[in-house]
């Protein structure tokens, strides 16, 4: 029995092209999207202008109408990064002159779903991702580069390492921007080690992800995707994060790299700007790319510099009440400590002799006296750490912890501590370093911005 794709090819449509199907009495337009070989032959599949997919039954279908032909843009061959420790090939470098190039490291938005089986499997390839996102084509002209394929919290510096160097790689070869498929839960880690090591853009770095796979139909990856590629043209010098904006497929945000934070395990509208507001106004439908705070343009005359390499043996800890002494003195094993404290920055310090406190103090004293660096950081997400007012937080401060005056958000201090140590091994340089505002990571001052 010829199936529902053979009888609409007879008529001149072909995937992609967007049509209008009446059935039941009702009529819907959208974008034809291929035929998969595990779906039912009695289905098509549209995609809406929500970004939903449709599956309709022919049998209900009463009359089907071309609306307008797909563009036919050349397709550019994906290439893979075989070797992660090399420069992308001579060919590849041809590949993303001039283009978005769309680098796949994983994650929801850079996955499939095969629909017999339910499984999840990553897309390698342009044309794969045409198939979940098909205005690509008509967008902007991309490659696609497959850096690695690693969920989320998988990821660590290595893994930050070979981004830098891919990413940089494709910068010196012409890429006229760059859109980086990334897993959510660890996104706002690696938007911080790039904000980092990727000095003085000539393009935009934007990374994105999705909170919901393509096959669901509140996913969020269609939206949030070309939101990027969109942002990746425009006038934009720093490495940010386009996530939704809220609950609904109307806008995106573009955050700062090192002041994004994900906020909710499974809204769409799950980052958000963090002391600062979010730096744009995204809306590829309608080429919307409003300005909502001051944000670095592409560096036209200052040289890029790429900075790739992290210590690996940084640790990250949040202070609790009764956390044991033991427990600090074992933290000498590495090579750097952040805290995320209580309040303005505190950890038990006893300076009042309560016979149940379990101070602390003296152990990070050892730790920093040899030569180990603390650097603290507000567990409370929003705010700055001030140490000077109560007397714990003055005890700290002699006892050489670092960051007094800093509103970094937790991850963002440990993945420079992280940078730095990779870089510095003088205590009073690395002091000196993790205090110098870099990529917006330390502001002059907090917004106050609506809740």
């Amino acid at each position: 029995m010829e199936d529902i794709y053979s009888k609409i090819a007879s008529k001149g449509i072909e995937e992609y092209d967007v049509i209008s199907v009446k059935w039941n009495d009702k009529k819907i337009q959208g974008i034809l999207l291929p035929k998969y070989a595990e779906t039912s032959k009695d289905v098509i599949i549209l995609k809406q202008n929500s970004g939903y997919n449709i599956g309709i039954k022919p049998n209900s279908i009463e009359n089907i109408t071309l609306i307008s032909k797909h563009n036919k843009r050349k397709p550019t061959k994906a290439k893979k990064l075989v070797n992660q420790n090399e420069r992308i090939t001579s060919e590849a470098k041809e590949d993303v002159k001039g283009k978005i190039a769309v680098m796949s490291c994983g994650g929801t938005i850079a996955s499939k779903v095969e629909y017999k089986t339910g499984a999840v499997y990553p897309v390698s390839t342009k044309k794969e991702l045409s198939e979940l996102i098909p205005e690509i084509n008509e967008l902007s002209d991309i490659a696609f580069i497959e850096v690695m394929n690693v969920l989320s919290e998988d990821m660590n510096p290595r893994h930050w390492e070979i981004i830098t160097k891919s990413v940089s790689d494709a910068i010196h070869d012409g890429a006229n921007g760059i859109v980086l498929l990334h897993g959510t839960d660890t996104m706002h880690y690696t938007s911080a080690a790039l904000s980092f090591a990727l000095q003085n853009l000539p393009i935009p770095v934007i990374l994105v992800g999705a909170q919901r796979s393509s096959d669901r139909p509140s996913t969020d990856s269609h939206s949030n995707f070309l939101n990027a590629v969109f942002s990746a043209e425009q006038n934009f010098g720093e490495v940010g994060v386009c996530m939704h904006a809220s609950t609904n497929d109307t806008f995106a945000y573009l955050h700062r790299g090192t002041r994004v934070r994900k906020m909710h395990t499974s809204r769409r509208d799950a980052f958000k700007s963090i002391d600062i507001p979010p730096l744009v106004k995204v809306d590829y439908k309608h080429k919307v790319f409003e300005k909502l705070f001051d944000y670095k343009k592409r560096s036209m005359s200052e040289k890029f510099k790429s900075f790739s390499k992290f210590n690996k043996n940084v640790a990250l800890i949040y202070y609790y009440p009764g956390m044991k002494p033991k427990f600090i003195k074992r933290l000498n094993s590495f090579d750097g400590i952040v805290i995320a404290g209580t309040g303005l920055g505190h950890v038990s310090t006893n300076p009042f002799g309560d016979k149940f406190a379990i101070p602390i103090i003296k152990e990070i004293n050892e730790l920093t006296s040899s030569g180990i660096p603390v650097v603290m950081t507000p567990q409370t997400i929003y705010g700055r750490v001030n140490m000077n007012i109560y007397t714990a937080g003055r005890m700290l401060i002699e006892a050489g912890v670092i960051g007094n005056g800093a509103n970094w958000i937790p991850e963002t201090a440990y993945v420079k501590l992280s940078h730095v140590l990779a870089y510095e091994k003088n205590v009073k340089k690395i002091k000196e370093k993790m205090m110098e505002n870099v990529a917006g990571e330390i502001t002059k001052r907090s917004e106050v911005l609506d809740s």
